[in-house]
């Protein structure tokens, strides 16, 4: 179990550092227009929000985590993002129940979107990111020394700081990881690729954004990376995100050893129904799944079901947690009481 925990924490702590690593590089060489844009326009970011929560596993719920802690999304984008994801089980629903996997996905879609534009409007009057400290620094005149520059490239190649050749070794060992197939991430739809190893999209997008991570490594002037990359991502985010991760994932996976959970969910509806609410609280892929499998067999009824999938996001919060955790206590909260008042729906309504 241990070692399948390290390499779920390294997979998950190398995702989100990249993706900061990017949201600051193209913040900087745009001179912050874009950021400015996107942090104004509550209705596009929210609706960026969604999309990628409802995309199948918890890259998207990632990425929207890296943009919250930058104060590029605010709150009402986050819960709408979490109540979209499903994580990994969004594959074992379309790979088990084709039908009613795109049935949640839309039902999702629609409460997330519901749900993040009540959020907006309850506290536009206030700040539009909460929970969360500012961590963009931009110089308006560092924008040109990111360009790519071959002379300045080749120069700082040769004359290679400390920084630079660390996160070089570290992207560039990750990406063998993935490569060799050491660092694959898991789920039910495999697309095969030449070699031994079994490939998925999400393997695939780890690759190519761990491709541009390592560019930007590359390109970029040796005091970008000193003060931004390192200073502003390394430094103050890397050791935290990973030891929250780890230490989230060890002690979630001990529980999942202790208890069987589907001998104590075989009981009645409401206690079912709370069971999967609260099993829906936990940050990680995996034991949701027994919902799938019960409602398959036709032991639950699609409300509890639905109501998990709103609760639940798979791994997608566990970096949130790192980084602020009134921010994943509120943001949880909120995602109980509306998969709550789904699932009493559904038991009162009778589906």
């Amino acid at each position: 179990m241990l070692i399948g925990v390290v390499e779920e924490t390294v997979m998950i702590t190398s995702f989100v550092m990249v993706m900061m690593l990017i949201i600051e590089y193209v913040n900087v060489r745009s001179k912050g227009s874009w950021s400015q844009y996107l942090s104004r326009s509550g209705n596009t970011q929210l609706l960026l929000a969604v999309l990628l929560g409802i995309t199948p596993g918890c890259l998207g719920s990632y990425a929207v985590v890296s943009m919250y802690t930058h104060r590029l999304l605010g709150f009402g984008s986050l819960v709408a993002t979490l109540i979209a994801t499903s994580g990994d089980e969004a594959f074992m629903m379309f790979s088990m129940i084709p039908a009613t996997a795109v049935k949640i996905t839309v039902i999702l879609f629609a409460v997330a979107l519901i749900t993040g534009f009540l959020i907006n409007m309850l506290t536009r009057k206030r700040k539009k990111t909460y929970f969360v400290p500012l961590h963009f620094e931009v110089h308006q005149t560092e924008a040109d020394a990111i360009h790519p520059n071959r002379s300045r490239m080749l120069s700082q190649l040769k004359n290679i700081t400390f920084e630079r050749a660390i996160l070089i070794f570290g992207l560039a060992l990750f990406i063998f990881g993935l490569l060799s197939g050491s660092l694959l991430h898991e789920h039910n739809e495999p697309l095969p690729i030449a070699g031994h190893h079994e490939w998925n999209w999400i393997n695939i997008t780890f690759l190519i954004v761990s491709l541009i991570g390592l560019f930007i490594v590359v390109t970029v002037s040796d005091h970008f990376l000193r003060e931004h990359l390192w200073g502003h991502i390394i430094k103050k985010h890397f050791l935290k995100i990973f030891l929250w991760t780890l230490g989230a994932l060890l002690v979630i996976g001990i529980m999942m050893q202790q208890v069987n959970l589907e001998d104590w969910l075989r009981s009645n509806q409401i206690t079912i129904l709370i069971a999967a609410l609260l099993i829906g609280l936990i940050p990680i892929s995996g034991p949701n799944m027994i919902f799938i499998t019960l409602f398959f067999n036709q032991t639950i009824p699609f409300s509890v079901l639905l109501a998990n999938s709103i609760v639940q996001d798979g791994h997608g919060a566990i970096p949130l947690l790192a980084e602020s955790k009134k921010g994943f206590i509120a943001a949880k909260g909120i995602n109980l009481l509306v998969g709550l008042i789904a699932g009493l729906a559904g038991f009162f309504l009778h589906f």
